[in-house]
């Protein structure tokens, strides 16, 4: 199983209540924090680069701290900033009040990092945090995005007469949105104070009254890419915008003591031990806000437009317990049917059925179920052409019934092993080591052996592990199944999918267009790249799809497996991918395919998909875009 690192995960918590509330019915007034933690824990799977959270206190008194945060490195970045907060809480427990401690607060915001661009350190992870000396001017700044125009972003925060501290999509945001709190905190000064008001009454009363998605309206319209944006102010305000298209997820639940928003909806099904339908989905363009008081909106702030929600998510990176995501894993595995009994020549008895743990599981259990409805067909065609009155007519069915699918776990996840110590073949070696298999039920040279993965992107793992150690149980064939279509395209919207030399199909495509001397495609290719370089984003073309279009998925698909063939290989080796068909027909509500079919759903995405091809044909492979 390749690990593919991919968007981050977000969780908010804003409290509707008064601590004391909290105390008495939960007995802790540490509810939203406790809260916060199984969001975060639950995402973990969306972020082990690094961990943050930010506390805001809503009734602090003057000269005492009311926003906390807590950031961290690495994988066990989540337990690390808890741990910490518990030790600062510990620390102070003896001389404050409950309502005084560190983190005991009515808001909560949550990030669970993976990078995307490069970069590191702590400096980088998230919630970012702006101070004033105004509570209503503090705000604390997550997100789950990638912007595609940052270039644009940073040229206009500059020419506002702003100096970003870092070249950096979220501190950009962040001076964005800040500008724009300070002028919604102006106009509501100027407001009060023609009224006569001043000193702490007008403060109370900007707090108050303060109106977060009018900081929201006219920034957000200069974003391009795929984005949930969370933001925490000091008063107490929250927000979280999702994109136009729904490119990222965001979900949120609503009673009278709590707003919950996160990354996936059985993450908040879970924590908070409710139905599914008490499960919303933001809808995109929209935020939920909530304002000091408590209340609760949803505004519309960009419009929603063409549906492009991640298909990847789905059959990937979010968790598999989600009812409508299990669903759709199984249909992926019922659409590979077919072409999985056309690569086994429609020999199941001579059939061995896996899967490479764990995320392809489920996809799994459809294509069993898929196979084994071809084989029940198969066998009621058999019962019907015998002859009900001829001797044995019994033992001819239950001969017949008697046949069944060869469902087997082969392949086993073993230990990380360390390779670093290693060079060369020995470090191939090593790593044909990192799944182990279960023996003695494969007959040797005779059966075909299937196996489904989720995704295949490099091949990485499947060259150097997953291949070789299948090849030892010397089946006749192997039969390697992706139950997504070929990744042809980098991601830009929040995947680390951004250089085209990763790419298995496009090593593929390129091969072929050099060994069939169409290395003009390539040429020109790169001369319309090249020609679009100055033009906005709007006018760009994706012209990298030409890349592809002379040959079938089958021609690469062929050309992937005798790429990824390790050599001294004995069996013989195919990979199916996932039709473009197939994906939409089992993902219905989440069309967004960008990285297998070229069409992003944004002008920025056609522009960088130009750049990365450019980096690749110039020596620039090792660029991030």
């Amino acid at each position: 199983m390749e690990i593919l690192k991919h968007e981050c995960g977000i969780a908010m918590v804003r409290l509707r209540k008064p601590l004391a509330y909290y105390k008495k019915k939960y007995g802790t007034c540490f509810y939203g924090l406790n809260k916060l933690y199984l969001l975060m824990e639950k995402q973990h799977n969306r972020g082990q680069e690094g961990a943050g959270l930010g506390c805001i206190k809503l009734n602090s008194h003057p000269g005492n701290e009311y926003i906390f945060r807590e950031r961290a490195l690495g994988s066990g970045a989540i337990q690390e900033i808890f741990a910490n907060v518990k030790k600062g809480i510990s620390n102070e427990i003896a001389s404050k009040h409950d309502e005084e401690l560190p983190f005991a607060g009515e808001v909560y915001i949550g990030h669970l990092r993976y990078s995307t661009t490069g970069r590191s350190g702590i400096s980088y992870v998230h919630p970012f945090l702006r101070r004033n000396n105004w509570k209503a001017r503090n705000m604390l700044l997550c997100g789950n995005f990638n912007m595609t125009n940052v270039e644009e972003i940073f040229q206009m925060v500059i020419d506002e007469g702003q100096h970003p501290r870092i070249y950096s999509d979220t501190v950009l945001l962040l001076e964005q949105l800040g500008n724009e709190l300070d002028k919604e905190h102006r106009r509501l000064h100027d407001r009060y104070k023609a009224e006569g008001l001043d000193g702490i009454a007008l403060t109370r009363k900007i707090e108050d009254n303060m109106e977060v998605t009018n900081v929201l309206h006219d920034k957000a319209r200069l974003w391009d890419g795929g984005f949930v944006i969370c933001g925490a102010i000091g008063s107490g305000d929250i927000f979280a915008l999702r994109d136009p298209h729904g490119i990222r997820p965001a979900f949120y639940y609503v009673d009278d003591e709590i707003v919950v928003v996160a990354s996936e909806r059985p993450v908040i099904q879970t924590t908070m031990n409710v139905a599914i339908d008490d499960v919303h989905e933001l809808t995109p363009g929209s935020a939920i806000s909530v304002n000091r008081a408590g209340e609760v909106k949803i505004t519309d702030i960009l419009g929603e437009q063409k549906n492009e929600r991640c298909s990847f998510e789905r059959i990937y990176f979010s968790r598999g317990s989600d009812a409508d995501i299990y669903e759709e894993r199984k249909a992926l595995g019922r659409e590979l049917a077919p072409a999985i009994l056309k690569a086994v020549n429609y020999d199941l008895d001579n059939t061995v059925l896996s899967f490479i743990p764990n995320t392809a599981e489920v996809a799994y259990i459809g294509m069993i179920e898929g196979l084994d409805d071809y084989r029940r067909g198969e066998q009621i065609k058999l019962i019907e052409q015998l002859d009900a009155s001829a001797p044995g007519y019994y033992r001819q069915i239950e001969q017949i019934i008697s046949h069944k699918l060869r469902v087997e776990k082969l392949a086993i996840k073993d230990i990380k092993l360390r390779t670093f110590i290693a060079e060369g073949e020995s470090r191939n070696d090593l790593a044909a080591h990192v799944y182990d298999v279960t023996y003695g039920l494969v007959k040797p040279g005779v059966d075909n052996l299937v196996v489904i993965d989720d995704s295949i992107v490099r091949g990485t793992t499947l060259k150097q592990s997953i291949i070789r150690i299948l090849d030892r149980l010397h089946p006749r064939k192997i039969v390697i199944v992706s139950s997504s279509p070929q990744v042809r395209y980098p991601d830009y919207y929040g995947i680390d999918m951004s250089r085209m030399g990763e790419f298995a199909a496009f090593r593929a495509a390129m091969a072929l267009l050099k060994e069939r001397r169409m290395s003009k495609v390539i040429d020109d290719v790169y001369g319309k790249c090249k020609a679009q370089e100055n033009l906005p984003k709007e006018e760009v073309v994706n012209y990298v799809t030409e890349i592809y279009a002379p040959f079938t998925d089958e021609e690469v698909s062929r050309k992937i497996a005798q790429m990824l063939t390790p050599s001294g290989t004995r069996a013989e080796i195919e990979i199916i991918y996932q039709s473009l068909t197939g994906l939409h027909k089992s993902i219905p509500n989440h069309p967004g395919d960008w990285y297998f079919s070229g069409n992003y759903p944004t002008p920025g995405g056609n522009k960088m998909v130009n750049r990365a091809f450019i980096n690749y044909y110039e020596g620039n492979a090792d660029l991030r875009c």
